[in-house]
C-alpha cells in the first residue's frame, strides 16, 4: 500500500475540535497540533492527557448555544466530534442523547453561520444507512435509513444532526462573505491503544469470565477504523472543503474505515488470547442474543432510574457486531486521497499487559468451572423467567 502523504497546515489556520479531549479527539487535535495549527478542545471536561501549552482548552457543553458561540469566534474549520449515547447504558438515555446530538449539532452550525466559520467536519457514523440489515460493500449512495426502523436512539440522532450538517452546506455567512462548507465521515467502530470506549469494555468481559461465546455466522462480516486513520480522513476532508481543492468534499458524506471487512469475533482473537485467554467455542444465534438485549433494556426501562447499570449488549451492539454490514472506501480515496494504513492489535495488548491486564498465572480448574457454571445458569433463568407460564 503506497505510502500516505498526510496535508500541512499552514500556521494561520486555527481549529475547534468539540468533544476534543475525548480519545479520537485529542488524537487528532495532536496530529494538527503537530503540523502547526492553532487548535482549541471544546469539552465538557478537561482533557486527562498531559496538554501542549499551545493547545488552548475550553471547558463548555453544545447544549448551551452561548458557550458554542465563544468557542467558535475566530475560528476558520470546526471539526464536530461530541455526541452522546453511542454503546452501554448511555444508548437508552434518549434526551440527553437527543439534547447532544440534535440540539447541539444544531447549536455548532448556527455558531459557524453567525460567526463566519466557513469549514464544518461532521464525525457521522455507519449507523445512519444500518439498522440491522446486511450491507455488502455498500456506497454513500445508499439511502439513510427510515428514522422509525432505527433500533437506537442515538443512530436516530445521528442520522438526523448528518441530515442538517449537509443541508447547511452552501448557507451564506452572516458576519462575513463566503458560505459555510460541510461534510460528514461516518467511521466504522474505531480502535487504537488506549481507546477507552470500547475496548475496556470489552477487557472487562474477557477478565470475569462472561465471555465465553460468540455469536453470529462465521462468514459475517463487519468493519473497524483505527485511530491514525481516521484522524487522517479528518484532515483530509478538512482540506478539501477549502478553495484550493475546489470545494470537493462540500456537502458530501464518506464512510472510513481500514477497508478490511473481517468477522467481529475475529477481529478480536488476538486481544482475547494476547492478554492469555482462552477464545470461545460456544457459538449462538443472533435472534437469541437480540431477545436477551431486548429483555436486558425493558429490564434496565424499569429500574435504570434507581440502578444505572451497564447491559452486557444492546439491541445495537448486537447487531452492529453480528450482522454482515461492510462498506466501499472509493469514493473516500477518490475525492479526498484517503489511503488507509495497515494496522493491527499488538499495540492495544500492550497497551493493557502494561497496564497489568492479562490471565494470571494461578487461575484455577475449579473457579473457572464455577464461573462457567454460574453465567450458564443465570443466562438460562434470564431467558426462561420471560416464558410465558402454562396454565396462567
Amino acid at each position: 500500500m503506497g505510502q500516505h502523504i498526510q496535508p500541512a497546515m499552514e500556521n494561520s489556520l486555527s481549529f475547534l475540535i468539540t468533544g476534543g479531549c475525548g480519545y479520537f479527539g485529542f488524537r487528532l487535535a495532536s496530529s494538527l497540533h503537530k503540523k502547526g495549527a492553532k487548535v482549541t478542545l471544546f469539552d465538557t471536561a478537561p482533557p486527562t492527557h498531559e496538554v501542549p501549552e499551545s493547545i488552548v482548552f475550553v471547558q463548555g457543553d453544545v447544549r448551551d448555544y452561548a458557550q458554542v458561540e465563544k468557542a467558535v469566534t475566530g475560528v476558520d474549520c470546526v471539526f464536530h466530534i461530541a455526541s452522546y449515547g453511542m454503546s452501554g447504558r448511555e444508548q437508552l438515555n434518549q434526551q440527553l442523547i437527543e439534547a447532544v446530538n440534535v440540539q447541539g449539532t444544531q447549536n455548532v452550525l448556527k455558531a459557524c453561520i453567525e460567526h463566519g466559520v466557513s469549514r464544518l467536519v461532521y464525525t457521522s457514523t455507519f449507523n445512519v444507512v444500518f439498522g440491522g440489515q446486511v450491507i455488502e460493500n455498500g456506497d454513500e449512495s445508499l439511502p439513510y435509513l427510515p428514522l422509525h426502523l432505527h433500533p437506537d436512539h442515538y443512530s436516530r440522532t445521528k442520522s438526523l444532526a448528518e441530515m442538517a450538517v449537509l443541508k447547511a452546506n452552501g448557507t451564506a455567512l452572516i458576519s462575513s462573505s463566503g458560505v459555510l462548507r460541510t461534510c460528514a465521515l461516518r467511521p466504522a467502530g474505531i480502535y487504537g491503544p488506549g481507546e477507552q470506549r470500547h475496548l475496556p469494555r470489552i477487557v472487562s468481559y474477557i477478565e470475569r469470565g462472561i465471555f465465553r461465546f460468540v455469536y453470529g455466522k462465521p462468514s459475517s462480516l463487519v468493519e473497524f477504523v483505527h485511530v491514525d486513520n481516521l484522524v487522517s480522513a479528518h484532515e483530509l476532508a478538512a482540506e478539501a472543503l477549502t478553495v484550493e481543492k475546489h470545494h470537493r468534499s462540500a456537502g458530501q458524506a464518506y464512510f472510513i474505515s481500514d477497508g478490511r471487512p473481517v468477522n467481529n469475533f475475529e477481529f478480536f482473537r488476538p486481544l482475547v488470547e494476547g492478554l492469555g485467554y482462552p477464545f470461545p467455542k460456544l457459538r449462538l444465534p443472533v435472534s437469541l442474543i437480540y431477545f436477551v438485549a431486548f429483555l436486558t433494556e425493558m429490564i434496565h426501562h424499569l429500574i435504570g432510574p434507581f440502578y444505572n447499570f451497564q447491559p452486557l449488549l444492546t439491541r445495537t451492539e448486537v447487531y452492529k457486531t453480528g450482522v454482515t454490514h461492510y462498506f466501499s472506501m472509493n469514493k473516500a480515496k477518490a475525492d479526498l486521497g484517503y489511503e488507509p494504513q495497515e494496522h493491527n492489535l499488538d499495540e492495544v495488548v500492550q497497551w493493557f499487559r502494561s497496564r497489568g491486564h492479562g490471565k494470571k498465572p494461578h487461575s484455577s480448574f475449579i473457579s473457572r468451572l464455577f464461573l462457567d457454571s454460574l453465567f450458564i445458569v443465570a443466562f438460562v433463568a434470564v431467558v426462561l423467567s420471560f416464558l410465558p407460564v402454562v396454565g396462567s
